[in-house]
């Protein structure tokens, strides 16, 4: 038979409840002792009171007598002047030398003593022997009802610090469990699972990180639909081109020719690209993308990337200024950081209209190294530029596949920059275009 598995909650009441019970037992017990002991102390300061009153008595009764002889071995006469008197022989008289007149003399080395004088004279001594006990039926009773009413104060005791415990179970398990069930939701599948934040302490920040955990998860599971959806229609459209050639040479309606194989190979060169750049993203994700760094200038990077690209830029048309303010050392891989500067240029060259401009700057600011590419119109609306990094973003999806390529290659521009602890960001250009500025940290 499997064992009954207890609740968060009735695991913690438990406890409270087990703790107040304890510390309730304790001060019970406590209690119990310290009366009996306080009480018993406090009868034997009324008995040594009582005791002054005793001598008075007897001191008056030896003045009308002359001695001892009026109670001599008479304890019933002894106990009778004792107000009230004891219920058990607790008293003993001597006289003026020490010798016993009644009573147990034994006694009067543990107990109270008190001198009889008369008339300035100490004609004996009167001692009480201590309580050690309870002996009157009234005592005793009183002393019942203390400890049933200390009982009595615990078990309530016991019984309000069950009902905190609840309380509290209650307060600190519920948002708890609500994390814990949305968290199963979650496991899942359902990314739209959110939990209600009522506090600003740890429960509360715990809920506010599922949230965030939830709200990330969907995010990415976004992503990821997108992505393949992407991944998808990106290697379609090259082989949907590959297939309708090699048909259309295998049924004789397209001889086969030089143009036509250059064609075949541009439609194979496109999907090599795109699978190389879809590996590159993948190694960049797990961090096993290779960069081979050292303290290195970034301007005569820029100018090779730059003299690579000044042919194509021509072809388009294109005007091309550089600016750099002196060198720039970083902390790098240069193939990778030429990789970034080529794509980035292609971008220009690609997007900008022919017979624009090109501008490409870096200067230091700060402990960082600003790299700007502007180019001029066309622009890109101010709602696309957080999206530009992006895999497979395009500001117009019309857009072919000549003009507009995959949309990786800024999104490989920021794999680039992360991995060298810097940042790539898009803004309006004042050319009239766009402006992508890369911050790579200087070298230290």
């Amino acid at each position: 038979m499997r064992a009954m598995r207890l609740g968060v909650a009735l695991k913690f009441f438990l406890a409270i409840l087990a703790a107040a019970a304890c510390a309730a037992a304790a001060m019970a017990i406590a209690t119990r002792m310290s009366f009996q002991s306080g009480f018993l102390g406090y009868l034997n300061q009324v008995d040594a009171q009582r005791l002054d009153e005793l001598a008075a008595r007897l001191a008056r009764e030896y003045r009308a007598s002359g001695n001892w002889e009026f109670v001599r071995d008479d304890y019933a006469r002894l106990r009778a002047l004792a107000l009230p008197p004891p219920t058990i022989p607790r008293l003993a008289l001597l006289d003026a030398s020490g010798h016993r007149v009644v009573g147990n003399a034994e006694i009067l080395e543990e107990g109270a003593v008190k001198p009889i004088v008369v008339d300035g004279s100490t004609v004996g001594w009167i001692g009480r022997s201590p309580l050690r006990r309870l002996s009157s039926a009234a005592e005793v009773s009183f002393q019942q009802e203390q400890l049933r009413a200390s009982w009595l104060i615990a078990a309530l005791a016991v019984a309000l610090a069950a009902a905190l415990a609840l309380a509290l179970a209650r307060a600190f398990v519920t948002p708890v469990k609500r994390v814990a069930q949305a968290t199963h939701r979650l496991a899942a599948g359902n990314y739209a699972t959110r939990v209600s934040v009522r506090s600003t302490d740890e429960l509360g920040r715990l809920g506010a990180d599922f949230n965030r955990l939830a709200e990330t998860l969907e995010r990415n599971e976004t992503l990821r639909r997108r992505f393949m959806a992407d991944v998808s229609h990106e290697l379609r459209t090259p082989l949907a081109v590959l297939s309708g050639e090699l048909e259309a040479l295998e049924d004789g309606v397209r001889p086969l020719t030089r143009e036509a194989l250059a064609s075949l190979r541009g439609e194979v060169n496109a999907l090599g690209k795109l699978v190389g750049d879809l590996n590159q993203l993948a190694l960049s994700d797990v961090g096993a993308l290779a960069y081979r760094k050292e303290t290195l200038n970034v301007v005569p990077l820029l100018e090779q990337a730059l003299e690579s690209y000044r042919e194509r830029l021509a072809e388009r048309g294109l005007e091309l200024d550089t600016a750099f303010d002196g060198p720039a050392p970083v902390f790098g891989d240069a193939d990778r950081l030429v990789q970034m500067f080529r794509n980035l240029l292609e971008n220009s060259a690609r997007y900008t209209d022919p017979g624009g401009r090109v501008r490409v700057a870096a200067r230091r600011e700060g402990e960082c190294v600003a790299i700007d590419f502007d180019d001029s119109a066309p622009g890109v609306p101010g709602e696309a530029l957080p999206h530009l990094f992006e895999r497979f973003y395009r500001v117009e999806g019309s857009r072919s596949r000549a003009n507009g390529g995959a949309g990786l290659g800024l999104a490989i521009c920021r794999s680039i920059a992360a991995a060298h602890g810097g940042d790539i960001s898009a803004e309006r250009s004042a050319l009239g275009g766009l402006r992508v500025r890369v911050a790579l940290p200087l070298a230290a």
